[in-house]
C-alpha cells in the first residue's frame, strides 16, 4: 500500500471519530439480549470502551472527538486552517442542537 493510501485511510478513521454516530453504542445500552449478528452489524466505531461493572449496568466510553479533528489538522488533513476551525464549529453546532433544551421559567 502506498505511503499516500495510508495517509488517506488514516484521515478517513479521523473523520469518522469525529463526526460518526454514536447511536448504536447508545442503543446497545437500552438493549437487554442482542444477538451475535446484531452485534456485528453494529457501527461501534467510535467506542473507545465497554465495561459491565459488577454492580450491573454498562458503561461506554467514546473516542474523544476534538483530539481527533486535532490529529487530522496535525496531519494536514485540510488545506487550512481555516478548515479545522470550520470543522471544529461545525461540531460545536451539532453538539449544541443536540442539547436538551431547557425549558423557561413561568
Amino acid at each position: 500500500m502506498e505511503q499516500e493510501d495510508i495517509r488517506e485511510k488514516i484521515l478517513q478513521g479521523y473523520e469518522r471519530l469525529a463526526f460518526g454516530s454514536t447511536a448504536d453504542a447508545v442503543r446497545l445500552l437500552f438493549v437487554e439480549d442482542i444477538s451475535r449478528q446484531a452485534l456485528r452489524n453494529m457501527d461501534l466505531f467510535a467506542v473507545a470502551e465497554i465495561r459491565r461493572p459488577k454492580n450491573g449496568g454498562m458503561e461506554i466510553k467514546f473516542f474523544d472527538r476534538i483530539q481527533a479533528l486535532q490529529c487530522m489538522e496535525a496531519m494536514g488533513g485540510s488545506d487550512s486552517s481555516a478548515g479545522f476551525y470550520e470543522a471544529l464549529q461545525d461540531a460545536a453546532l451539532r453538539l449544541k442542537d443536540d442539547a436538551p433544551k431547557e425549558e423557561e421559567a413561568t
